[in-house]
């Protein structure tokens, strides 16, 4: 007799047509456009799946514990009574069953002998069960024993001989404890799915206070008012972090509309009196002009001063193409020894007409990383203000030294800059007192600067006791 156990075939079941019906969707959809309902939604959904693994976890851990150690009985009782048969047949399998009832202290066990005509031969049922059916397979069914109807689980097997036998457990007991334990997880889901719309609920409100100051805030800016800012709660968290970081990006914000406002008012009161003067020139030579000697004279003064302005107005389109980066992808190894040298000679010839003495200090190689014709300019800029500010007699030295960043430093011994104005000198049409009476629009500090940060350099100005010291840092390889 092979007792062979199969397994229980799944059950399907099909949904509900009426509850798959949509209803409306135009406010679903306006609700999900909100980020609070969304994440609400998330954690009610995390929520109630973790609820379900856990009643699932805690159903297979009781009922379903209880099932298998039914299975397990009739498995080693079919298990026994295999042997038996197979030893003393049907005789040794009928003293055998009769033997298992008699000792069967909890009354649970379920056997039955039958004929070929399902006539009962042995065991504690009155009859075969009409459910019934089909051999190596498990039933849950009522029956009824000694005038009790009760539930039984119960495998059959068919014998040599048109012989089948029944082995079970009666599971009324285990049915109602199974029956207790599945109410139970049923409300526990009730409760947590309760318990989940609160949570959603709360998270959605503290998710839309946190959001509301920084959408308080950002309307306010839009408005016009850019001294609002995001607050600060102090606990460290992440919306905190997001409020420090608004709050950063507004103060650059601000800092960069009062530097275009005061490069506005720079640019209007700097190029005013040239406009103003090439107009009343041009007007005096309209007027009052004699000859065409006359009026030819005043033509090319007042374009001399329109050609400063437009010196003005391409310095700052440069500073604006090099801080855009716009010729950073040119970028090649340069050797800055001979671009030195070339520059101390042209400037060298100017220095002695003024007076003044350039002396040059240059390694054989100085080799850096960028463009050249920005380079050569930056440092003309610089040679340009030390020969502006530099005494009859004075001695201005440009110095390059290479290593892991090279230098570039132009030293002078005039009037200096006042350690205060240093961190200013670089703005745009920033001049300081020692520089109002001298020529210039103030920009030409600026494009250093600008040319230093497009090469991943820095500037740095300091006292030469007297005068200048400024240092052009740049590196001598391509960053990463």
């Amino acid at each position: 007799m092979a007792l062979v156990q199969a397994e229980p075939a799944g059950v399907g079941g099909e949904a509900d047509p009426g509850a798959a019906r949509p209803g409306p969707l135009r406010r679903p959809q306006r609700l999900l456009h909100s980020a609070g309902v969304r994440f609400a939604l998330l954690y009610a959904g995390l929520f109630g799946v973790s609820a379900l693994a856990l009643a699932l976890f805690i159903w297979w851990a009781t009922a379903g514990l209880l099932q298998r150690q039914v299975d397990a009985a009739i498995r080693a009782d079919a298990q026994g009574l295999s042997e038996q048969w197979q030893q003393g047949g049907l005789p040794a399998l009928v003293l055998t069953i009769r033997d298992r009832l008699a000792e069967n202290v909890d009354d649970d066990a379920i056997y039955l002998v039958v004929d070929a005509g399902f006539h009962r031969i042995a065991g504690n049922l009155d009859r075969w069960p009409s459910g019934v059916t089909m051999a190596s397979e498990r039933f849950e069914l009522p029956i009824e024993r000694d005038g009790i109807r009760s539930l039984a689980r119960v495998h059959r097997f068919d014998l040599v001989g048109g012989i089948h036998l029944l082995v079970g457990r009666d599971v009324e007991s285990r049915a109602r404890m199974r029956a207790l334990l599945t109410d139970a997880l049923l409300w526990a889901l009730v409760v947590v799915a309760g318990l989940g719309a609160a949570g959603a609920i709360v998270v959605r409100g503290v998710l839309r206070g946190a959001l509301a100051n920084i959408s308080q805030t950002t309307e306010a800016i839009s408005a016009g008012d850019l001294s609002r800012r995001v607050p600060i709660t102090g606990r460290g968290d992440e919306f905190d972090r997001l409020a420090e970081t608004i709050n950063d990006m507004l103060s650059r914000i601000s800092r960069l509309m009062d530097g275009v406002r005061q490069v506005s008012n720079a640019i209007a009161h700097d190029l005013r009196t040239p406009i103003t003067r090439a107009r009343a020139r041009l007007e005096d030579a309209a007027l009052h002009a004699a000859t065409e000697a006359d009026l030819r004279a005043a033509i090319e003064r007042a374009q001399l001063d329109l050609d400063g302005v437009v010196a003005v107005f391409q310095a700052i389109l440069r500073i604006a193409e090099i801080e855009a980066g716009a010729r950073r992808s040119a970028f090649v190894a340069v050797d800055l020894a001979p671009l030195l040298a070339d520059l101390a000679e042209l400037y060298g010839a100017v220095a002695e007409e003024r007076g003044l003495r350039l002396e040059l200090a240059c390694p054989d190689h100085l080799p850096v990383y960028g463009d050249r014709d920005m380079l050569q300019q930056a440092v003309a800029n610089l040679l340009d203000n030390a020969m502006k500010f530099s005494p009859s007699g004075g001695v201005i030295r440009l110095v390059g030294r290479a290593g892991p960043a090279a230098e570039i430093e132009v030293s002078d011994q005039g009037p200096g800059i006042p350690e205060p104005e240093r961190a200013r000198v670089t703005e745009r049409f920033y001049r300081g007192e020692a520089a109002r009476s001298t020529p210039g629009a103030g920009l030409g500090l600026a494009l250093v600067q600008a040319v230093a940060q497009l090469h991943g350099g820095v500037l740095s100005l300091g006292s030469n006791d007297p005068g200048l010291r400024a240092v052009l840092h740049l590196p001598a390889r391509p960053s990463s």
